[in-house]
């Protein structure tokens, strides 16, 4: 099953299919160039043209080098760490001899010599790999807090008080429904608690949003209206846990609670070619506002999207009209992608 950046648990490489790692890869890799003609040219007004040339030079062997490395993406990964660097760093020696001929052929006398393209080619690779590694460590952290956040901050103690509540009370009229209620919590619970590095499938998402929004219907009764959109869902689609429920708990919280006459909140997921979109609309009612929140439920999802699939994914959120209104897309995932 997919994890963190796409990449498996145990291992820190890029994933070199994602954009985000491509056009960074491209941006380091440019930069270097530019300063590399800097150094060469003997002064700014040559310096332009020195870059075109380097540029003409590496740009191609860096496309080539991101297809490739997307193509091996899993041989790769299925390497440990050192061999797998190891690995990349010899394939990377070896286009760069194939490029230093072919340009010696079209641009006689004008080609660095192969140790030194080689040495920079393997410095350039080293820096990336290096910032790609220090940059999933920075954002690892979001993992661990998604968790302790889960359990802190989005399953608010007036929550968990209202529940048992809501509970005891259908103890005696409904108890069917007061047992029903109990394993809802019991599984809400038990997924809180579960290990969050791995993306799950979107059902499962689905079905820990609606055992939630069945333990407030209890509580806030026919106040509390949901309207599911999820006929062109594909179930075999991975996501970061816990991306939908927090939205969900927002949405009762912020857009149900304060009205009196309640309100819909409606959940449209679906499919657009190789993206998935998961939308979310709630009441944003103008009267008994709660107070705002710190928002840390859409900063915590939003970082957490970043770690997965990094500029491959977005969330957005608008308020119009007396309506709140979320919206996620990210890849569409499968476990055998």
């Amino acid at each position: 099953m997919a994890s963190i950046n796409q990449t498996g648990a145990g291992i820190r490489l890029p994933n070199f299919c994602n954009l985000g790692v491509m056009l960074r890869s491209l941006l380091v890799a440019n930069l270097f160039v530019l300063a590399a003609a800097l150094v060469r040219a003997p002064g700014l007004a040559a310096a332009w043209l020195e870059f075109q040339l380097l540029a003409a030079f590496c740009e191609p062997v860096l496309i080539v080098s991101l297809v490739a490395l997307c193509a091996a993406r899993r041989p790769l990964h299925r390497l440990s760490y050192v061999p797998a660097l190891a690995t990349i760093a010899a394939f990377e020696v070896a286009l760069t001899w194939a490029a230093v001929r072919v340009g010696a052929e079209i641009l006689p006398g004008r080609t660095l010599p192969f140790a030194h393209v080689a040495l920079l080619t393997l410095f350039v690779t080293g820096c990336l790999l290096f910032y790609f590694d220090l940059r999933a460590r920075a954002l690892s952290p979001a993992v661990a807090e998604a968790r302790i956040q889960a359990l802190q901050a989005r399953i608010r103690p007036h929550f968990l008080y209202n529940s048992i509540n809501a509970v005891l009370a259908l103890m005696r009229s409904d108890p069917p429904r007061a047992e029903r209620a109990l394993e809802d919590m019991a599984d809400l619970f038990r997924v809180l608690m579960a290990d969050n590095r791995s993306l799950t499938p979107i059902t499962q998402e689905v079905e820990l949003a609606r055992q939630y929004l069945a333990i407030e219907t209890i509580r806030l009764g026919e106040r509390l209206r949901v309207s599911w959109r999820t006929e062109t869902m594909p179930a075999d689609a991975l996501v970061p846990p816990m991306v939908l429920q927090p939205l969900v708990e927002n949405a009762v919280y912020h857009g149900i609670e304060p009205s009196p006459t309640g309100g819909e909140i409606a959940i449209d997921i679906s499919r657009a070619g190789g993206q998935l979109q998961m939308t979310l609309t709630n009441p944003y009612p103008a009267q008994n506002r709660h107070a705002p929140g710190n928002r840390m439920a859409i900063a915590n999802i939003r970082e957490r999207l970043q770690l997965h699939f990094d500029a491959e994914a977005s969330m957005t959120s608008a308020e119009s009209d007396g309506t709140y209104t979320v919206t996620i897309r990210m890849p569409y995932l499968t476990a055998n992608a």
